[in-house]
């Protein structure tokens, strides 16, 4: 599987395409080329992964090391190389250079794409999760509609590990005298550029939020830059280890995150998270799956997100009846029905 790219969410969102190949191809080996150590951590408890080949960051500023892992990829020639991206110029450049009897991909050039395999772009979901599948599915399936679900993202987390991040949710909630009952509640502030919001849009947020859900224990999850966003408001748990991360919002009972790569750990962690999108489009990033939410907040003020979520988790937070606001949520279940076109042909590859 050709994935070169460092990001944490493009990482994790290929989770789903693993345990596609688990379902289809009981048994398989599966390699992995990614770029920088994050898939190493994402994928360290998957039996069915054997390597992770991690290309060098700014790999061409490096060419020795480079060019040296590359060619000691080369010299396994696969049953299936599979790029499943659209549009990355250096996925299809690596699909092309590795030797495989099979390549399945995206590209609506058959003829000049590298690959024995050639999906439409069409046949590509919204969301980035979802895609790999459908590409998956039309090589095997030759395009025919099929009654299964997508796969959820995955971490797939070690009991030990999710015990040791349940202990540590425990030492930091009673150390500021906050509840360790529920509801825990985990907010990471943090996003790149545009996505980030203002210090004081997050209190704002937050002084709603606990005024309507006063029993909520509040938890912030720190950046890798180890500073609060929350000017250290509220209990904060660092650490630089993915895992580790994902164990302790595995422990929590809600997660609110603005767009990023942390809030696609938190789903792989197996815990609710709400998606907070102003600028990117939630139909392609939305936090996948699990009870998950994606929630426009172009429109609303930091008061009215926090009573749209209150709202959509009554259970948890302790409303059943809040106002209804304009602004739509999206949850990846919410469109997950299947529609393939005709293949161009079927992998032939024994199950």
């Amino acid at each position: 599987m050709c994935r070169p790219n460092h990001r944490l969410g493009n990482t994790i969102l290929l989770t789903p395409l693993i345990s596609e190949l688990e379902r289809l191809f009981r048994g398989a080996e599966i390699d992995i080329i990614s770029e920088g150590d994050i898939a190493e951590e994402v994928f360290a408890s998957f039996f069915s992964v054997k390597h992770v080949y991690c290309l060098p960051k700014r790999g061409f500023k490096h060419p020795v090391p480079f060019l040296g892992l590359l060619h000691k990829v080369r010299k396994t020639h696969y049953d299936l190389i599979i790029d499943p991206c659209l549009g990355s110029g250096f996925s299809r450049a690596l699909t092309r250079f590795l030797k495989g009897r099979f390549k399945l991909g995206f590209s609506d050039e058959p003829a000049h794409s590298g690959l024995t395999h050639a999906a439409p772009c069409a046949v590509a979901r919204d969301h980035m999760a979802q895609r790999p599948i459908n590409l998956l599915r039309w090589g095997v399936q030759q395009g025919e509609p099929d009654s299964e679900a997508y796969p959820s993202l995955d971490m797939r987390l070690t009991d030990t590990e999710c015990s040791k991040g349940r202990q540590a949710i425990a030492n930091l909630l009673s150390a500021s005298q906050q509840s360790v009952t529920p509801p825990v509640v985990g907010i990471f502030a943090n996003a790149t550029g545009a996505k980030r919001y203002a210090n004081d849009w997050w209190n704002a947020f937050i002084d709603a939020f606990k005024a309507m859900s006063p029993a909520a224990s509040i938890i912030e999850l720190i950046p890798m830059h180890g500073h609060s966003m929350l000017g250290e408001a509220w209990p904060g748990y660092y650490s630089s280890d993915i895992r580790r991360m994902g164990a302790v919002m595995a422990g929590m009972d809600l997660i609110i995150s603005a767009d990023c790569g942390v809030m696609h750990l938190a789903v792989a962690s197996k815990v609710p998270t709400v998606g907070l999108f102003c600028v990117t489009d939630s139909s392609v990033y939305a936090p996948y799956g699990l009870g998950s939410r994606a929630l426009s907040t172009c429109d609303l003020s930091p008061g009215e997100v926090a009573a749209r979520i209150i709202r959509d988790f009554p259970d948890l937070l302790g409303h059943s009846a809040l106002p209804v606001t304009s602004a739509p949520i999206l949850t990846a279940d919410d469109d997950i029905a299947l529609h393939l076109p005709h293949s161009l042909g079927q992998l032939r590859l024994s199950h």
